[in-house]
């Protein structure tokens, strides 16, 4: 058995404005990330940087086919994939699936993570683009070391 996180969330904004929320370092630092070294674009290696941790992350074997597919990985195990749906009503569907893992405990453990991980990305990201609100800030800073 494989695990794979997963999360979907529909946000009221068009796939466009979607897409550069998650690809310009300038909108991901306003509601996920402290810092970034720079945009998602194919082919680039980045550096992320989370304001509950002291860790850099890195960001490599980017890929992002405008505007509906972003795929890069952080865990040199797994791939992190976000697809992009335009609706109907102009709103975006966004899923996010990260993985695969072979089924073990702290796989399972991982899994759990995050898929949190990535359901507070989405919910952030909805804040941020639906509201102009920051979530993250101070959420997590019970985690600093």
């Amino acid at each position: 058995m494989k695990l794979t996180a997963q999360a979907t969330l529909q946000i009221q904004k068009t796939v466009g404005e979607v897409f550069e929320a998650i690809v310009n370092p300038d909108h991901m630092t306003q509601y996920f990330l402290s810092e970034s070294s720079g945009r998602l674009d194919s082919g680039k290696n980045l550096t992320w940087k989370f304001p509950e941790f002291e860790d850099v992350f890195p960001v490599t074997q980017v890929s992002v086919k405008t505007p509906d597919h972003i795929s890069f990985v952080w865990d040199p195990e797994t791939t992190v994939n976000i697809f992009l749906n335009a609706q109907a009503d102009q709103s975006t569907l966004v899923k996010v699936t990260e993985g695969d893992k072979e089924l073990d405990d702290d796989n399972l453990k991982w899994l759990i993570s995050n898929t949190e991980g990535w359901a507070n990305f989405l919910a952030c990201l909805k804040a941020y683009l639906e509201y102009g609100v920051h979530l993250r800030k101070g959420a997590y800073d019970f985690m600093r070391k």
